[in-house]
């Protein structure tokens, strides 16, 4: 069921309550990382090009259901209004008399930013006052923060409820490009996962392996599947309690026929540190006193195999402890061969692996990448994202 985007209703004129990702780092009062405020832009000014009055609400970390003023938006309406070229006034409060002066004083094609709505507590609770009072600001709402998308709050579900309800230009592209992939890909489909935890990916392989033709494991969590086949892996990181989970994980790819590709050999270490001597070891052949921190050089060409015949490619999970230069080559190899198949719709399912492909300079060679962690992986998993649930069906 498709869901309705800023584009299939009348803006001109009306007030349009916009619920944005701006919950950016900052040192300070100084943003370190602008990409989830830059991400907003372009439904941003669509609104403003089309004579809207926008009002832009966000959350900014966890100030708990109180005024912090470490945790304002201040930084970010400068930003907004460098960015835009625009003045951004930055309402004192979430639903006061400030918020209510300002947005009742819009102009068509004005902009203005609510206060940090986790300053208060009914936010997180999905406070049905509290949701009518936000609602109460605006004629539309537009919901384009991914990245919250999973959490049912009152200002990405709540207002939902009292408002005309649609997507804008971020959770648009995320559910088309994701979605597609998920229910009609163009094969041969891949999936690449990775991270530490079997645990965090169970919902996702279990769903994935009912879509995709091949999977490929790396990252700590393999030493789990490594295990459950009867190897040795050392001083590796191990879930000791889901061991037999892998197991039957990998029988049920056998018995659907998904080709599960789990590392060939790997790069061990003798201290959790870049400093440490590293050696490659066939997997399941780790000696006790080593760690496994990287998939080793055979794999990253087997996997670098399977990605180059690929069509479509969803990546979620780095491949070692890639923080470590020492340990990035298996998360650098897979992000390399990603950006070289340039025939293949080419995802990166948010969290760590957004973050790698970022630094290691190969975000401008994907057709996609998510801005959700939690929301990417549950997006991932089939299971419904209420805050996208609440928005109006075509």
């Amino acid at each position: 069921m498709s869901k309705k985007t800023i584009e299939d209703i009348a803006v001109s004129g009306k007030r349009v309550l916009v619920r944005c990702d701006f919950n950016v780092p900052l040192d300070g009062g100084t943003i370190t990382d602008e990409t989830r405020i830059t991400a907003a832009l372009p439904t941003i000014q669509y609104l403003l090009k089309n004579k809207a009055r926008v009002i832009l609400c966000s959350h900014l970390g966890r100030p708990k259901g109180e005024f912090k003023a470490e945790f304002s938006l201040a930084p970010v309406a400068r930003r907004l209004t460098a960015l835009l070229g625009q003045e951004v006034a930055l309402a004192a409060d979430v639903i006061g008399q400030s918020a209510q002066k300002l947005s009742a004083s819009l102009k068509d094609g004005e902009v203005m930013l609510l206060e940090n709505v986790r300053f208060h507590k009914e936010e997180e609770k999905n406070d049905e006052a509290f949701s009518k009072a936000l609602a109460s600001l605006a004629d539309v709402y537009v919901n384009d923060a991914f990245g919250t998308a999973h959490r049912a709050h009152a200002s990405t579900e709540g207002v939902a409820k009292f408002l005309p309800a649609v997507a804008g230009y971020l959770i648009g592209k995320e559910l088309s490009v994701m979605g597609k992939a998920l229910e009609d890909p163009i094969r041969p489909f891949v999936a690449i996962l990775g991270g530490k935890k079997v645990s965090d990916k169970i919902g996702v392989i279990n769903n994935l392996l009912e879509k995709v033709d091949s999977i490929l494991i790396g990252g700590a969590m393999s030493y789990t599947f490594s295990a459950a086949q009867g190897g040795k892996i050392g001083k590796s990181l191990l879930e000791a309690d889901k061991v037999e989970l892998a197991a039957s994980l990998i029988k049920k790819a056998q018995e659907k026929g998904v080709k599960l590709l789990l590392p060939v050999d790997t790069v061990c270490a003798d201290a959790f540190s870049n400093d440490a001597n590293i050696s490659v070891h066939a997997a399941g052949q780790i000696p006790d006193d080593l760690e496994g921190l990287d998939i080793g050089p055979e794999t990253i060409e087997l996997f670098a195999a399977e990605i180059a015949k690929a069509k479509t490619i969803i990546w979620n999970g780095p491949m070692g402890v890639f923080e470590m230069p020492k340990f990035a080559v298996g998360t650098v190899g897979v992000a390399k061969a990603m950006a070289e198949n340039s025939g293949a719709v080419t995802i990166i399912g948010g969290g760590d692996s957004a973050a790698a492909v970022e630094q290691l300079g190969f975000a401008d060679k994907m057709s996609h990448i998510s801005t959700g962690g939690g929301a990417s992986l549950e997006f991932l998993e089939g299971i419904e994202l209420p805050g996208v649930a609440a928005l109006n069906n075509k």
